[in-house]
């Protein structure tokens, strides 16, 4: 098993605007832009048939198939709530690295929403346990992966280079404890679209 995640992030090192109000905004569409014509994408929001096949859909499938529990940030959360259909995208066990005590939110389709207030550690505890022989991924933000990175409980990320600048935001890598982490590059592979980069990540 292993911990992993996978990120869009701007050419310039953003992975979301800085305000969670725009976290679904103009800039955030173009970074995700890569996304949202794939074949896989719009089967899995139930969005209607048709969409691109190609490397970019299968990376998607393959990430997706691959997760068997997702851990995330509130912040992240607090943006899908609203976002997401009731459907959520997931279809797994997620849980949220928060300090809010709140019961399990289960959605149709398999996904439910665990709220872990006691740690990052914890939450991957339980996210391991419910993934079975499939992986963890940390699917946000930027502050919730970075946090996972530095603990050293990372083996692997992948990153979607878009083609895009944000100016300002959430970086991916602010405050990253270089004298802890350190890379191999695994893959490099690019589309019409965006580049991928996948590296693995062992204490330095």
């Amino acid at each position: 098993m292993s911990v992993f995640f996978s990120v869009s992030m701007s050419l310039d090192g953003f992975v979301a605007p800085e305000s969670a109000d725009e976290l679904m905004g103009r800039q955030w569409m173009e970074l995700q832009a890569w996304v949202f014509p794939q074949r896989f994408f719009r089967a899995n929001l139930k969005l209607g048939g048709g969409g691109e096949e190609g490397r970019d859909n299968d990376i998607l499938q393959a990430t997706f198939e691959r997760t068997g529990a997702s851990v995330m940030g509130k912040r992240m959360f607090d943006a899908g709530e609203h976002a997401w259909p009731e459907d959520a995208p997931f279809h797994t066990p997620v849980f949220v690295v928060t300090h809010e005590k709140r019961d399990p939110w289960e959605r149709p389709g398999g996904t439910t929403f665990h709220f872990v207030n006691d740690g990052i550690e914890a939450a991957l505890d339980q996210a391991r346990e419910a993934a079975g022989d499939r992986d963890v991924r940390i699917a946000g933000g930027g502050t919730t992966i970075l946090r996972y990175v530095n603990a050293g409980l990372v083996d692997e990320f992948s990153i979607a280079l878009s083609p895009v600048l944000f100016g300002s935001g959430i970086r991916l890598f602010e405050g990253v404890d270089a004298s802890k982490v350190a890379l191999k590059q695994v893959r490099s592979e690019s589309s019409s679209r965006v580049t991928h980069l996948t590296y693995s990540v062992r204490a330095r």
